[in-house]
Protein backbone atom coordinates (compact mmCIF):
# COMPACT_ATOMS: atom_id res chain seq x y z
CA UNK A 1 0.00 0.00 0.00
CA UNK A 2 1.14 3.52 -0.79
CA UNK A 3 -0.32 6.98 -0.74
CA UNK A 4 -1.01 8.93 -3.94
CA UNK A 5 -1.82 12.58 -4.12
CA UNK A 6 -4.28 13.37 -6.97
CA UNK A 7 -5.69 17.08 -6.85
CA UNK A 8 -5.17 17.51 -3.53
CA UNK A 9 -6.78 13.88 -2.52
CA UNK A 10 -4.72 11.79 -0.41
CA UNK A 11 -5.96 8.37 -1.29
CA UNK A 12 -4.35 4.95 -0.53
CA UNK A 13 -3.93 2.68 -3.55
CA UNK A 14 -2.76 -0.85 -3.75
CA UNK A 15 0.07 -1.07 -6.42
CA UNK A 16 0.19 -4.39 -6.60
CA UNK A 17 -3.36 -4.17 -8.38
CA UNK A 18 -3.07 -2.84 -11.22
CA UNK A 19 -6.92 -2.39 -11.84
CA UNK A 20 -7.46 -0.39 -8.30
CA UNK A 21 -4.94 1.97 -9.69
CA UNK A 22 -7.01 2.30 -13.33
CA UNK A 23 -10.65 2.52 -11.75
CA UNK A 24 -9.45 5.01 -9.00
CA UNK A 25 -8.41 7.47 -12.18
CA UNK A 26 -12.00 6.61 -14.17
CA UNK A 27 -13.65 7.72 -10.67
CA UNK A 28 -11.52 10.40 -10.20
CA UNK A 29 -11.90 11.66 -14.01
CA UNK A 30 -15.85 10.89 -13.71
CA UNK A 31 -15.79 13.29 -10.08
CA UNK A 32 -13.94 16.08 -11.63
CA UNK A 33 -15.93 15.90 -15.07
CA UNK A 34 -19.65 15.50 -14.03
CA UNK A 35 -21.68 18.95 -14.68
CA UNK A 36 -23.46 18.39 -11.22
CA UNK A 37 -21.62 20.12 -8.43
CA UNK A 38 -20.38 17.93 -6.04
CA UNK A 39 -18.23 17.86 -2.77
CA UNK A 40 -16.98 15.37 -0.33
CA UNK A 41 -16.89 16.78 3.39
CA UNK A 42 -16.20 15.36 6.51
CA UNK A 43 -18.73 14.54 8.76
CA UNK A 44 -18.38 18.62 10.51
CA UNK A 45 -18.49 19.58 6.80
CA UNK A 46 -15.52 21.07 5.80
CA UNK A 47 -14.89 19.98 2.58
CA UNK A 48 -12.17 17.57 1.50
CA UNK A 49 -12.34 18.09 -2.17
CA UNK A 50 -14.57 18.92 -4.66
CA UNK A 51 -15.26 19.10 -8.48
CA UNK A 52 -15.14 21.95 -10.87
CA UNK A 53 -18.41 22.45 -11.12
CA UNK A 54 -19.15 23.03 -7.09
CA UNK A 55 -16.10 25.19 -7.26
CA UNK A 56 -17.79 27.45 -10.14
CA UNK A 57 -21.11 28.22 -7.57
CA UNK A 58 -18.05 29.66 -5.19
CA UNK A 59 -16.56 31.33 -8.22
CA UNK A 60 -13.44 29.38 -7.20
CA UNK A 61 -11.38 26.99 -8.07
CA UNK A 62 -11.34 23.31 -6.25
CA UNK A 63 -8.09 23.62 -4.28
CA UNK A 64 -9.42 26.77 -2.65
CA UNK A 65 -12.48 25.06 -1.48
CA UNK A 66 -10.21 22.42 0.60
CA UNK A 67 -10.97 23.01 4.17
CA UNK A 68 -14.10 25.54 3.94
CA UNK A 69 -16.89 25.20 5.86
CA UNK A 70 -19.57 23.96 2.53
CA UNK A 71 -22.55 25.45 5.37
CA UNK A 72 -20.78 28.67 5.22
CA UNK A 73 -20.50 28.59 1.41
CA UNK A 74 -23.78 27.91 1.14
CA UNK A 75 -26.30 29.39 3.77
CA UNK A 76 -28.92 26.88 5.52
CA UNK A 77 -32.59 28.68 5.59
CA UNK A 78 -33.84 26.57 8.43
CA UNK A 79 -31.66 25.93 11.33
CA UNK A 80 -33.27 23.17 12.65
CA UNK A 81 -32.69 21.27 9.52
CA UNK A 82 -28.77 20.99 10.28
CA UNK A 83 -29.66 20.26 13.52
CA UNK A 84 -31.30 17.23 12.65
CA UNK A 85 -28.79 16.18 10.67
CA UNK A 86 -26.06 16.55 13.35
CA UNK A 87 -28.19 14.80 15.79
CA UNK A 88 -28.82 11.91 12.92
CA UNK A 89 -25.11 11.77 12.26
CA UNK A 90 -24.06 11.07 15.54
CA UNK A 91 -26.13 8.67 16.05
CA UNK A 92 -24.67 6.70 13.19
CA UNK A 93 -27.55 6.93 10.66
CA UNK A 94 -26.69 6.63 7.00
CA UNK A 95 -30.15 8.52 5.67
CA UNK A 96 -30.11 10.83 3.06
CA UNK A 97 -30.49 14.59 4.49
CA UNK A 98 -30.97 17.53 2.41
CA UNK A 99 -30.90 20.95 3.34
CA UNK A 100 -32.64 24.03 1.37
CA UNK A 101 -29.57 26.63 1.31
CA UNK A 102 -28.64 29.95 -0.52
CA UNK A 103 -25.07 31.32 -1.97
CA UNK A 104 -23.91 34.42 -3.43
CA UNK A 105 -23.60 33.48 -7.21
CA UNK A 106 -20.33 34.95 -9.06
CA UNK A 107 -22.31 37.41 -10.97
CA UNK A 108 -23.75 38.90 -7.56
CA UNK A 109 -27.29 37.58 -7.49
CA UNK A 110 -28.50 35.10 -4.82
CA UNK A 111 -29.15 31.67 -5.65
CA UNK A 112 -30.84 29.38 -4.10
CA UNK A 113 -31.33 25.29 -4.17
CA UNK A 114 -30.80 22.34 -1.93
CA UNK A 115 -27.69 20.58 -0.84
CA UNK A 116 -28.03 16.91 -0.38
CA UNK A 117 -25.52 14.68 2.00
CA UNK A 118 -25.29 10.72 1.70
CA UNK A 119 -22.94 9.41 4.44
CA UNK A 120 -20.60 7.13 3.09
CA UNK A 121 -17.64 4.93 4.56
CA UNK A 122 -16.46 1.27 4.26
CA UNK A 123 -18.08 0.13 7.25
CA UNK A 124 -20.82 0.80 9.56
CA UNK A 125 -18.56 1.09 12.69
CA UNK A 126 -16.35 3.85 10.47
CA UNK A 127 -17.12 7.64 11.20
CA UNK A 128 -18.76 8.55 7.72
CA UNK A 129 -17.30 11.17 5.15
CA UNK A 130 -20.16 13.05 3.36
CA UNK A 131 -20.89 13.31 -0.27
CA UNK A 132 -22.56 15.92 -0.62
CA UNK A 133 -24.22 17.43 -4.10
CA UNK A 134 -25.80 20.86 -4.19
CA UNK A 135 -28.99 21.22 -7.26
CA UNK A 136 -29.74 24.73 -8.33
CA UNK A 137 -33.52 25.88 -8.01
CA UNK A 138 -33.06 29.81 -9.13
CA UNK A 139 -31.57 32.49 -9.27
CA UNK A 140 -32.56 36.05 -7.95
CA UNK A 141 -30.67 38.36 -10.26
CA UNK A 142 -28.42 41.07 -8.51
CA UNK A 143 -29.54 45.25 -8.83
CA UNK A 144 -27.30 47.39 -7.84
CA UNK A 145 -29.07 50.16 -5.65
CA UNK A 146 -28.78 53.94 -6.82
CA UNK A 147 -26.66 55.76 -3.75
CA UNK A 148 -29.36 57.52 -1.38
CA UNK A 149 -29.64 61.35 -2.27
CA UNK A 150 -31.02 64.24 0.08
CA UNK A 151 -31.54 67.49 -0.31
CA UNK A 152 -29.46 69.77 1.39
CA UNK A 153 -31.95 70.95 3.87
CA UNK A 154 -32.18 67.17 4.63
CA UNK A 155 -29.08 66.42 4.81
CA UNK A 156 -28.22 68.94 7.58
CA UNK A 157 -31.61 67.98 9.33
CA UNK A 158 -29.84 64.37 9.56
CA UNK A 159 -26.23 65.66 11.09
CA UNK A 160 -27.78 67.89 13.09
CA UNK A 161 -30.08 64.82 14.94
CA UNK A 162 -27.08 62.62 14.37
CA UNK A 163 -25.17 65.25 16.57
CA UNK A 164 -28.00 64.97 19.67
CA UNK A 165 -29.94 68.23 18.27
CA UNK A 166 -33.87 68.43 19.25
CA UNK A 167 -36.71 69.58 16.93
CA UNK A 168 -36.80 72.83 18.47
CA UNK A 169 -32.95 72.71 17.51
CA UNK A 170 -32.85 71.16 14.07
CA UNK A 171 -35.45 74.34 12.99
CA UNK A 172 -34.04 77.10 14.88
CA UNK A 173 -30.16 76.16 12.49
CA UNK A 174 -32.18 75.92 9.63
CA UNK A 175 -34.14 78.50 10.18
CA UNK A 176 -37.36 76.10 9.81
CA UNK A 177 -40.25 75.78 11.77
CA UNK A 178 -40.59 72.73 13.98
CA UNK A 179 -43.87 71.29 11.73
CA UNK A 180 -41.07 71.95 9.18
CA UNK A 181 -38.49 69.85 10.78
CA UNK A 182 -41.13 67.20 11.40
CA UNK A 183 -42.24 67.17 7.82
CA UNK A 184 -38.48 66.22 6.63
CA UNK A 185 -38.23 63.84 9.03
CA UNK A 186 -41.56 62.07 8.61
CA UNK A 187 -41.22 61.99 4.49
CA UNK A 188 -37.40 60.63 5.10
CA UNK A 189 -38.71 57.66 7.50
CA UNK A 190 -40.89 56.55 4.91
CA UNK A 191 -38.69 56.68 2.16
CA UNK A 192 -36.36 54.40 4.20
CA UNK A 193 -38.67 52.84 6.37
CA UNK A 194 -37.43 53.86 9.49
CA UNK A 195 -39.43 53.48 12.72
CA UNK A 196 -38.26 56.14 14.62
CA UNK A 197 -35.61 59.29 14.91
CA UNK A 198 -32.68 56.15 15.99
CA UNK A 199 -33.45 54.01 13.38
CA UNK A 200 -33.40 56.86 10.86
CA UNK A 201 -30.13 58.02 11.83
CA UNK A 202 -28.80 54.69 11.84
CA UNK A 203 -29.99 54.23 8.09
CA UNK A 204 -28.50 57.70 6.63
CA UNK A 205 -25.09 56.22 8.22
CA UNK A 206 -25.51 53.03 6.64
CA UNK A 207 -26.46 54.50 2.90
CA UNK A 208 -23.71 56.56 3.20
CA UNK A 209 -25.58 59.90 3.48
CA UNK A 210 -23.52 61.37 6.42
CA UNK A 211 -19.87 60.47 6.49
CA UNK A 212 -18.78 57.52 9.23
CA UNK A 213 -16.09 58.51 11.71
CA UNK A 214 -16.73 62.36 11.44
CA UNK A 215 -17.56 64.59 14.50
CA UNK A 216 -19.38 66.69 14.44
CA UNK A 217 -21.56 64.28 12.15
CA UNK A 218 -21.73 65.73 8.60
CA UNK A 219 -23.40 65.03 5.28
CA UNK A 220 -21.35 63.31 3.00
CA UNK A 221 -21.39 65.32 -0.21
CA UNK A 222 -21.72 62.67 -3.10
CA UNK A 223 -24.98 62.32 -0.93
CA UNK A 224 -26.64 65.93 -1.28
CA UNK A 225 -28.83 66.57 -4.16
CA UNK A 226 -27.93 69.86 -5.77
CA UNK A 227 -30.78 72.24 -5.68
Amino acid sequence: MRRSCVEGLEVLVDWAHPEAVVWRNRALTLFDRVSVPVAVCDVYGDVQFANPAMAAECGTTPGRLRGRDVLELFHPQEAIQVERIAEALRLRHRSRYQVSVRWRAPGGGERYGELTADPVSDTVEETPALLVMLRVRGEREHHAEAPARVAPVEARILALLAGGATTVRAARETGLTTDGVTYHLRRLSARWGAANRTELVARAYALGVLTSGAWPPTAAESAVATE
